[in-house]
């Protein structure tokens, strides 16, 4: 190995590292907040890569039903729980303007030349597309088992991550896809050509990583949603809506889980399953985060890239295996030194 296979494997470590880490990160936001492991962030990231991908060959995305198809099962259920207790204005009102919003994009996505319009507004489609389904299957599938036992909230998150599979295999078919790159200008590093869709996916989740960082310590939101994570029953005493928690983290999770794969989209091809794998991966830097710390999480899954990248040369065959059982000393290592605590009856 030379300088110049190392720079090269190490902009690849960097680019999925970075990828990781903004995983990491919304897996630590999830499970911090509503005690559930996301196992369907992954899907999240190559809903938002297909979907792209479609609109770049002019192709109306086929996730705009799962929209709709989401949007109507949860206003019929605001409805049916108006029309049992008293029905409240307010609450019709964002009854309306949910169905509103999902008619207003519809029709976006049905009237304009997709193929067309610039990447701006590609992306911009792509995320409004994608981001509430988040906040809709929190409210359906985990917000009536909000006070279940940690394993069942496991156990739904699986068979979501199955659903969503099919769901993804439904709409998007078997065929991988790739989009377009940000720009095509590279830059030159010594006798190595960096690429700027590279650049592009570092510098992105570097913004993201930092406005996460701002808006959880400068915002009231932000605060509101950190006290859930230290103590929900005392965040719930001070008039902090759990289920207003829940919602926002899983509409976090979308937006980052589909901004990662519009951003790794353009560098590999990513078909309906591939998800899985990637966020996975971020699982990983999660645990050596210990499911608690941020900045560890973030530090563990830019290895987690590195170590990736270089083990494709060393030893590719084993690459996966390699990322994964990077997990036990780690556990290991924790289990030595947690105290283990008797659950209250």
């Amino acid at each position: 190995m030379n300088f110049q296979i190392a720079t090269l494997l190490g902009q690849d470590g960097l680019t999925n590292g970075a990828i990781y880490a903004l995983l990491a990160l919304s897996i630590l936001l999830v499970f911090t907040v509503t005690r559930i492991l996301l196992i369907p962030l992954g899907e999240f990231v190559t809903f938002g890569a297909l979907t792209m991908a479609a609109m770049q060959m002019g192709k109306t995305p086929k996730l705009e039903w799962l929209l709709l198809g989401l949007v109507l099962i949860d206003c019929a259920l605001d409805v049916y729980q108006q029309i049992k207790r008293h029905i409240d204005r307010n609450k019709m009102k964002m009854i309306a303007l949910k169905l509103g919003y999902a008619v207003i994009i519809i029709a976006l996505l049905n009237n304009l030349s997709l193929s067309e319009i610039p990447m701006i507004a590609q992306i911009a489609l792509t995320l409004c597309l994608i981001v509430p389904i988040g906040p809709i299957i929190y409210r359906l599938f985990f917000q009536p088992l909000a006070d279940a036992p940690a394993l069942v909230l496991l156990i739904v998150s699986i068979a979501l991550h199955v659903t969503m599979v099919g769901v993804g295999l439904l709409l998007f078919g078997p065929e991988g896809a790739r989009t377009q790159p940000f720009s095509d200008t590279g830059f030159r590093l010594g006798a190595v050509m960096l690429k700027s869709q590279t650049l592009w996916v570092i510098l992105v989740s570097i913004f993201l990583i930092v406005a996460l960082f701002i808006a959880f310590e400068r915002t009231l939101y932000g605060k509101a949603l950190r006290a859930t994570a230290v103590n929900r029953m005392g965040a719930r005493l001070q008039g902090i809506s759990p289920i207003f928690a829940g919602k926002a983290t899983f509409a976090l999770a979308a937006f980052i889980g589909s901004a990662s794969g519009i951003l790794i989209a353009p560098i590999t091809t990513l078909y309906y399953d591939s998800g899985f794998i990637i966020s996975l991966k971020g699982f990983v830097g999660a645990i050596i985060g210990g499911l608690v710390s941020y900045p560890i999480a973030a530090i563990g899954a830019v290895a987690v890239g590195m170590i990736e990248a270089f083990s494709i040369f060393w030893a590719s065959n084993y690459k996966e295996i390699i990322v994964f059982t990077l997990i036990i000393p780690f556990l290991i290592w924790r289990s030595m030194n947690s105290h283990n605590v008797e659950d209250d009856e």
